[in-house]
């Protein structure tokens, strides 16, 4: 199941992602795009007004200025004088056909297509179509100069020719008392489409690179994020099992004993009802603290805070317990400070609580003969409790464990009767409290839990 969801969030995380990323690549290469062509349009109109203040101050127009003009710009020019084509039309070889055949002018601007041979006639047959037909030819023609003795006008378009092949155009006619000079000064996009087709290929490999790095980041982020929840599940899943477990043996020996008396005498059912008894008081316990876990799982482990003086809540569970550790011929004794303590803030039932689990603990496990030692100090600014037992200790491999719940250190701790949940109740108290719990190994043997409480 939690594979299933985490790929489920993957490809949510990193299908959003990717949407944003392909939309902010789009809108940066569309705007890249504008600008590219932009910036190449106002270059070739900056060319052509160059090209046509050069013009002005001619008196002749050479093959080598126009072979000079086209090699600076990468253009190609096509020229009319007085309706009739320039004998360089023909000639130069700037085109890629061999041979050029002009266009015939029917005495105006227009131009016969059906008479041009070549790809490079063809193409500025159709832009001087392109120009007649689509652009207005009135008064809107930009005028070049006034100061010169030729009268100019000048035009710069866009279009695509018949092949789908885009090109920047530049009509220019100068006017000097009767005769009458054109040219068309074409410019090739394909430079720049291919820059254009390069740079989205570039962003095409890069954004299918990160997409793969965010899947991946995804895939192992989401593995993260799911890992506590995954053993808190398997934590929950454990102790149900456990906690059914620790109910199902209580419960059999009840329902063994109610079997009995129906078949025993007299004298011997109160033997079996004692059984009952005792086994029903353990199931109650540990429903107890399975309920105080619960509580403590879902925040809803309540504090009852009040003023509480330490040192007499310490003393009173010592004498509490003492009665019992004598009847198993184990001594007790206490240290409490010399000072007076401060009256300190918590639930006291739940502090004698955990101090309660920590001492029974200590009774059960430590021999005939044994010592318990109870102690409560100022360190580092907190209360320091302290329950210290020379019995048989704890592994240090089992130190890592017996706060998990129904965890028990058999080997060394093999005492029936505690289900193995004490030491967790304890620890969930005192983490409420803002304070720690911990153990450590007692000089000569033996273990020691510390309560470690805010100041």
């Amino acid at each position: 199941m939690f594979q299933k969801v985490r790929i489920r969030l993957t490809l949510l995380c990193s299908g959003i992602i990717t949407l944003l990323i392909i939309i902010m690549s789009f809108l940066y290469l569309r705007i890249s795009e504008n600008n590219l062509y932009r910036n190449q349009f106002y270059s070739f109109q900056n060319d052509s007004n160059t090209i046509i203040i050069n013009l002005e101050q001619q008196s002749a127009i050479t093959m080598e200025w126009l072979s000079k003009m086209e090699a600076q710009g990468n253009y190609q020019f096509y020229l009319l004088d007085n309706g009739h084509p320039f004998l360089y039309n023909t000639l130069h070889d700037t085109a890629p056909a061999e041979n050029r055949a002009a266009s015939s002018s029917d005495g105006n601007t227009s131009v016969s297509k059906s008479k041009t041979s070549s790809a490079l006639s063809d193409i500025f047959g159709e832009a001087w179509t392109y120009y007649e037909s689509t652009l207005p030819q009135d008064s809107s023609l930009e005028e070049a100069s006034s100061l010169s003795p030729y009268t100019a006008w000048h035009r710069t378009f866009s279009f695509t020719d018949s092949g789908k092949n885009d090109y920047f155009c530049t009509l220019i006619t100068l006017e000097r008392n009767t005769s009458q000079l054109q040219i068309m000064i074409l410019s090739s996009l394909a430079g720049l489409e291919k820059q254009i087709r390069e740079q989205r290929f570039l962003f095409l490999l890069i954004d299918s690179f990160t997409v793969a790095l965010l899947f991946l980041f995804s895939f192992f982020f989401t593995g993260k994020l799911l890992a506590p929840i995954e053993e808190s599940r398997k934590k929950q899943l454990s102790f149900v099992a456990a906690a059914s477990h620790e109910l199902r043996t209580p419960l059999s020996v009840i329902l063994s004993s109610l079997e009995c008396c129906h078949q025993a005498s007299p004298d011997e059912v109160a033997g079996f009802l004692a059984t009952i008894e005792k086994q029903a008081a353990l199931m109650k316990s540990l429903v107890n603290d399975l309920l105080t876990l619960s509580a403590s799982d879902s925040g809803q482990l309540v504090l009852s805070r009040s003023t509480a003086e330490l040192d007499t809540l310490l003393l009173d569970t010592f004498e509490a317990f003492e009665p019992l550790a004598a009847r198993k011929s184990i001594t007790m004794s206490v240290s409490l400070p010399e000072e007076a303590l401060t009256p300190y803030s918590c639930d006291e039932m739940r502090i004698r609580q955990v101090l309660s689990i920590l001492i029974q603990n200590a009774i059960s496990y430590t021999p005939a003969g044994g010592h318990i030692h109870l102690a409560l100090s100022v360190r580092n600014h907190q209360y320091l409790f302290s329950v210290a037992d020379n019995g048989p200790g704890i592994a240090d491999a089992d130190k890592e464990h017996i706060f998990e719940r129904f965890y028990r250190a058999e080997k060394s701790r093999n005492t029936k009767g505690h289900f193995g949940l004490g030491l967790s109740i304890a620890c969930e108290i005192v983490t409420a409290h803002h304070g720690h719990l911990w153990v450590t190994d007692t000089n000569g043997g033996g273990s020691t839990f510390f309560i470690g409480l805010p100041c």
